[in-house]
């Protein structure tokens, strides 16, 4: 059977993180979770104190740095230069600074690269916000998935207290606001719904809902292309 390249892009909280990996998971594909990627090179330059707005030196520590994930019986962990720091990038210093860092075209130009030599051989799921516009605009499938503002505060402010982190939900809707428009305005490869993506608005639909709908959608492409 073909091995389907599938790219699931949309804002903050959506839930394309828990829906592509699913998906990864009931295909046996590689999940690629772009965002994890530039949260690790925020992550990297806390550490060595380099500016989110230095541009030239941000992209010269992500030409450096080996960004990897590996499957375990809980989902998959984030390695930066082999450690595992899939709870430490999703810290409120690292979301807070992640758009300001990726918003840089050369460090869009270097992490781009990265993203397409890992889906050069196909069965993967790609997510993140400019995946069918710019990083895989022959994806084989293309998703947008969108909810509500006040439903992805809720979301988001539950994924932070399971992890520890006790935000109140008016400062997490204003910083998902905040990243809405920071993702939607960036000069390079900003967030926007690819012509030939699907839409799927989630608010109000459960995890396997969305799946389900998903994996109809690879269905459908695997008869077509038999």
């Amino acid at each position: 059977m073909e091995r389907l390249t599938i790219a699931i892009d949309g804002p903050a909280g959506a839930g394309k993180s828990t829906v592509a990996r699913r998906v990864a998971q009931r295909l046996g594909y590689l999940y690629i979770d772009t965002g994890a990627m530039y949260r690790a090179l925020t992550l990297a330059a806390q550490r060595r104190g380099v500016s989110p707005h230095d541009e030239d030196a941000l992209a010269k520590l992500a030409r450096v740095l080996t960004i990897a994930f590996a499957a375990d019986g809980n989902g998959q962990r984030v390695l930066l230069d082999g450690e595992d720091v899939t709870d430490a990038i999703r810290a409120p210093d690292v979301t807070a600074e992640v758009s300001h860092v990726a918003r840089h075209p050369l460090v869009r130009e270097v992490m781009v690269e990265k993203q397409r030599e890992l889906a050069r051989d196909g069965g993967i799921v790609m997510d993140g916000r400019d995946i069918g516009t710019h990083v895989l605009p022959n994806a084989d499938i293309k998703i947008y998935l969108t909810a509500s503002i006040d439903e992805r505060a809720r979301r988001r402010q539950r994924e932070m207290e399971a992890r520890g982190y006790h935000v109140a939900l008016e400062t997490v809707k204003e910083e998902i606001a905040r990243r809405d428009r920071l993702d939607s305005e960036r000069a390079v490869a900003p967030l926007q719904k690819a012509a030939d993506a699907r839409l799927l608005d989630t608010t109000g639909l459960s995890v396997d809902d969305v799946v389900e709908e998903i994996l109809a959608m690879c269905r459908t492409r695997g008869r077509e292309g038999e």
